[in-house]
């Protein structure tokens, strides 16, 4: 049976490390599919609302620029569904972690047009989405390395999507508020 017929219940606090309850706590219910799903429109709608100007704004000195915290959404995308893939096919061997800010640093985020970073975001979640549905219940619950921590792949699912919360909520509360 298919992920997309199955509602996949969040992950106990065994399959991954404390640093992602931030993430994973932001996700309420079983269907993280239908939360995969319905932060396509809602990030499209917040972004696309902003102008390109807007997009190069930072709430402080030394914070990223709101197309930087899209390119380090969409990098991050990338990243943990590359993961969720190798653990649900059973690749045992151990994935390194990434340091996020050189990612930002050395991205061409700031070049880019805001609508771009939109349709690449855009893009990478309905390829996250796609891997997801194509899940059958065993991979669900695979376990990996990644980061030096044991993860499964409903873990790095509940993160992905607690991790997109996460930067909606940061934009909203204080890029929107501080513009």
């Amino acid at each position: 049976m298919k992920a997309d017929s199955l509602l996949i219940s969040p992950p106990d606090a065994s399959e991954y490390a404390p640093y992602y309850s931030r993430y994973i706590s932001l996700v309420a219910g079983a269907d993280v599919l239908g939360v995969f799903q319905k932060q396509i429109e809602e990030s499209k709608r917040t972004y696309s609302a902003l102008t390109e100007q807007q997009g190069n704004f930072r709430y402080a000195p030394g914070k990223w620029t709101i197309k930087q915290v899209l390119g380090h959404v969409t990098d991050t995308e990338r990243i943990f569904s590359y993961r969720a893939m190798r653990i649900a096919r059973g690749d045992r061997t151990p994935i390194e972690g990434y340091e996020q800010d050189d990612y930002v640093r050395n991205g061409p985020f700031e070049h880019c047009a805001l609508t771009d970073l939109i349709e690449e975001f855009r893009a990478v979640r309905d390829a996250t989405l796609r891997l997801f549905k194509n899940l059958d219940e065993t991979a669900w619950n695979r376990r990996g390395i990644a980061n030096n921590n044991e993860v499964s792949v409903r873990a790095v699912a509940y993160t992905l999507a607690g991790h997109e919360l996460h930067h909606l909520r940061v934009l909203k509360e204080k890029y929107l508020t501080a513009m």
